[in-house]
């Protein structure tokens, strides 16, 4: 299995980072907005709608608030498996890091994937510095 790994700083508190990463059903407004435009919650599934048309459904694993960490599987024809998880990690009072790590098959969508997680990354250290959120 391949594997992407991101270890995104972030200028803003361990806390409120989470609470932003374990709203599961807001990503579109509160942790990736643009990047992702829609996220509808159906149970511990969440249909996420991103700027470029994809569209695919993240089934929740795992929410650890003792952890702050949070693990979603996705369910896609051209994936064999794809299981991601994000880990937030306090760096002083007002400072963390984002550990988002996503494994996949095949092999050969990692690129694709990482591209992506690329995108994301940016859009996420952006909004969640922003104290006007």
């Amino acid at each position: 299995m391949a594997s992407v790994c991101k270890d995104i700083p972030i200028s803003a508190s361990a806390a409120a980072v989470w609470d932003a990463v374990r709203d599961f059903g807001a990503v579109h407004t509160r942790l990736a907005p643009g990047f992702v435009i829609d996220t509808k919650r159906d149970g511990d599934v969440r249909i996420v709608s991103f700027a470029n048309g994809k569209v695919v459904r993240e089934h929740l694993v795992d929410c650890s608030d003792a952890r702050r960490r949070l693990v979603y599987a996705i369910d896609d024809a051209r994936m064999q498996r794809h299981n991601a998880s994000m880990q937030i990690i306090p760096d002083g009072e007002q400072r963390c890091r984002m550990i988002w790590i996503t494994d996949v098959l095949p092999h050969d969508i990692a690129p694709s994937i990482e591209q992506q997680m690329e995108l994301g990354a940016a859009v996420m250290q952006r909004t969640l510095a922003d104290p006007g959120r």
